[in-house]
């Protein structure tokens, strides 16, 4: 997900042009990590990534799957910005109580990590003030939401303890792997992906995270009749989404007619978006539901 776009990266990487839901060894693409030194380039190059600092004790790790899955081409950019004194103290009091680690290591229960409400997963989050929103205007809803930005992950959870959410929990780590490690088969009620990174060079569009290697890994895990939402101001990726939903078989419009939906009272409009349409910009949304086999 774009850095500016609601203040949020891309949260979910992809290991190849062909199918982003197996692992593959590292290419010749996979993008190097743009805040390591020459020397730490060098040594992950060969095979040996150095070890990562882990800033919060208990907090989010900086590599939670660590050697467990090969690195894979990202379709996420991590942004590296300074960690406030706010955002640090939530980390520390809270992530033990409201985040998790992706490692892949173990299968969750959202249904008792929510008290039996319905969960609905987010990718990507960035600052989390919509998310908050969505989760105060519907607590019989939970919500997981993913994201690898340390400060917005702090911001979330500091937003949740002053609105006294309790429907709220935040993922850190890449979502192919809590999409595919992680969650029992039929386990979601929704799933949203709101204005991920477009990746507008054609070189990168495989970088995309919507298309249809990450339909199918979805539908797995998404219960019959569970909502898919997307949304997007990059009209080029915008027409792909509508494209590989409309053809994927796990997958009905819920617009009789086909086409982009109009923006559902339950998303949110951002500071951002609402400074995009300002400008002319125009957001396409995309509604689609879990068909059963």
């Amino acid at each position: 997900m774009r850095a500016e776009q609601h203040d949020r990266p891309e949260q979910t990487e992809q290991p190849s042009q062909a199918d982003p839901t197996t692992a593959t060894g590292a290419t010749a693409e996979a993008d190097p990590d743009p805040g390591a030194t020459t020397a730490e380039t060098a040594t992950a190059t060969a095979g040996r990534r150095p070890p990562r600092t882990r800033k919060f004790p208990e907090g989010p790790a900086p590599d939670p799957a660590g050697s467990h899955f090969e690195r894979r081409i990202r379709s996420f950019q991590p942004r590296r910005s300074r960690v406030t004194p706010g955002q640090a103290d939530a980390l520390r009091r809270l992530w033990p109580l409201w985040g998790f680690d992706i490692d892949g290591q173990r299968t969750l229960d959202p249904a008792a990590m929510f008290e039996g409400r319905p969960v609905v997963l987010e990718i990507g989050f960035g600052m989390g003030e919509a998310t908050a929103q969505m989760a105060a205007a519907d607590p019989d809803t939970g919500i997981l939401a993913v994201d690898v930005h340390t400060p917005g992950q702090g911001n979330l959870l500091g937003l949740a303890e002053r609105a006294g959410l309790r429907n709220l929990r935040v993922a850190n780590g890449d979502a192919i792997i809590l999409l595919r490690a992680m969650l029992p088969p039929a386990s979601l009620d929704g799933l949203r992906v709101y204005f991920p990174d477009p990746w507008p060079k054609k070189r990168h569009h495989k970088r995309r995270l919507i298309q249809p290697e990450f339909l199918s890994l979805a539908a797995g895990v998404l219960k019959p009749g569970a909502l898919l939402h997307c949304a997007t101001d990059w009209e080029p990726y915008a027409e792909q989404m509508l494209e590989v939903l409309t053809a994927h078989p796990d997958y009905a419009n819920t617009l009789p007619d086909g086409g982009y939906a109009p923006r559902p009272a339950f998303r949110p409009l951002t500071r951002f978006e609402g400074q995009g349409m300002d400008k002319g910009h125009r957001v396409h949304d995309l509604l689609f539901c879990r068909v059963e086999q």
